[in-house]
């Protein structure tokens, strides 16, 4: 006999990571503000799933969110100010940071970076 799910029963988190949330509101932000169409996002990120599956990357959250900042990065340059040259920079920037941060404690970009 089927039994639906318990109502009581926690929601199971619809994010696994924090960051994958900010993700998609970024995106949603860049849609919603103009600086891109829903369709725009829409061809961006499946061309970025496309290339994932063709590079034989798992079908899994990991690439799937890899592919989300990938378009990001991709309708940021395409539908903004901000160049390809200063995402590299800031992610190196953040990488440097992250790299040199004692466990437990709070990661800081320097300024300028």
């Amino acid at each position: 006999m089927f039994k639906p799910d318990d109502p009581l029963k926690p929601l199971r988190p619809q994010f696994l990571e924090g960051w994958h949330a900010q993700a998609l509101a970024l995106a949603d932000t860049l849609v919603t503000n103009g600086a891109i169409t829903a369709q725009e996002w829409a061809n961006t990120l499946g061309a970025a799933l496309d290339e994932a599956e063709r590079s034989g990357a798992p079908d899994t959250e990991d690439t799937y969110y890899n592919a989300v900042v990938q378009a990001l990065e991709t309708v940021t340059v395409t539908g903004t100010d901000i160049k390809h040259a200063e995402i590299k920079n800031r992610k190196k920037a953040w990488t440097e940071a992250y790299l040199s941060t004692p466990h437990g404690q709070p990661v800081v970009l320097r300024t300028g970076g």
